[in-house]
């Protein structure tokens, strides 16, 4: 067995498991005086810390549990807990059948932040050999009388002796209650056990409900199945419905943009409007006959003038000169007309 102080005790459960009572011996630095509640509250005495018991089943540890014991273990500003648990022979005489095994439970009780140390197969009821054995100044437990062994309070004689400390419950959690919750659902647990790789003789489940449990299971899949296909088509549709929306909207301006380049190019005053009437211009313009210029003698001429005699050059188709002489008395004569309009 090993001898350690409370003071290192409880420095050592802050990096590693509470110690069993039966594997350490309490040596305490100064006598084991009687403390008050007072006291107690007080801090004194400053030499060693005030040594404080919790008991229970603590089957299935929950934080009700855990609260219990923070608690008592900061009732006052230095004290060392001790929690004692009860063994499967005792709690199966007084109180019923556990879940868990007392190894079990021994073990998640070293495992709580607040426990200091863990006294192994504690009494049913306390009594003054042990309170003296372990050194213990004073009990902490909820308030409401536990009758149990033939005796309405279990913890009377502790409160008669002014070495009883109360702590509060808490609400809502409770191990019967966590028991109730899988006696209600047994069929659930049972299911999701099977699926989990138990067998039917494991879980003590009949032939026939291990069948409808499976069955069961798979019909569970398949709704999972059509469940995770209806949300991926949803997904889907979104998706698409947004593709399209977005689609649409790109759609609309390039219409717009469409439409009016066309208007700006086709429109009434557009550029291929102007272009034509530009090109049709030119295409009279280069069409059309040129008009002869105003100074010419023939516009000059009024219109009251006779007209001009016939050239003498102009020869007359109709008679021509019969003979040379002919010929050049013709032109002879033209000559001295000539002369005379000179």
């Amino acid at each position: 067995m090993r001898k350690a102080g409370d003071t290192e005790v409880s420095f050592q459960t802050l990096i590693a498991p509470a110690p069993f009572a039966d594997e350490i011996s309490c040596q305490c630095q100064a006598p084991h005086e009687k403390l008050t509640i007072t006291q107690a509250c007080l801090g004194t005495p400053v030499d060693r810390p005030v040594r404080v018991y919790a008991d229970g089943i603590f089957d299935l540890f929950h934080s009700g549990h855990a609260r219990a014991l923070m608690q008592a273990k900061t009732l006052f500003p230095n004290s060392y807990l001790l929690v004692g648990v009860c063994s499967d022979d005792l709690t199966h005489k007084f109180k019923g059948f556990t879940v868990m095994n007392e190894t079990e439970r021994y073990e998640a009780l070293r495992h709580c932040r607040y426990v200091d140390e863990v006294i192994r197969d504690a009494p049913w009821t306390l009594t003054p050999e042990f309170l003296e054995k372990h050194k213990i100044d004073f009990v902490a437990h909820d308030d409401i009388p536990y009758s149990s062994a033939g005796s309405d309070d279990v913890y009377k004689h502790i409160k008669e002796a002014g070495m009883f400390v109360p702590t509060q419950r808490t609400e809502g959690i409770s191990t019967s209650d966590i028991i109730t919750r899988i006696v209600r659902d047994y069929d659930v647990y049972a299911r999701r056990n099977l699926q989990r790789g138990y067998t039917a003789k494991e879980l003590n489940v009949s032939f026939i409900n291990e069948k409808k449990y499976r069955f069961q299971n798979q019909v569970d899949k398949m709704k999972e199945k059509v469940k995770n296909v209806e949300e991926k088509s949803k997904e889907f549709v979104n998706k698409v419905e947004e593709k399209s929306h977005d689609l649409i909207q790109k759609w609309e301006e390039k219409s717009r943009e469409f439409i009016g380049n066309f208007l700006e190019l086709f429109g009434p005053d557009g550029a291929w409007k102007q272009m034509f009437q530009e090109r049709s211009g030119r295409m009279l313009q280069a069409l059309s006959p040129r008009q002869s210029p105003t100074s010419s003698p023939t516009r000059g001429r009024s219109p009251s003038r006779s007209p001009s005699p016939p050239s003498p050059w102009v020869f007359n188709k109709a008679s021509p000169p019969s003979s040379p002489k002919a010929a050049s008395a013709s032109i002879s004569s033209m000559s001295e007309g000539d002369e005379d309009e000179k």
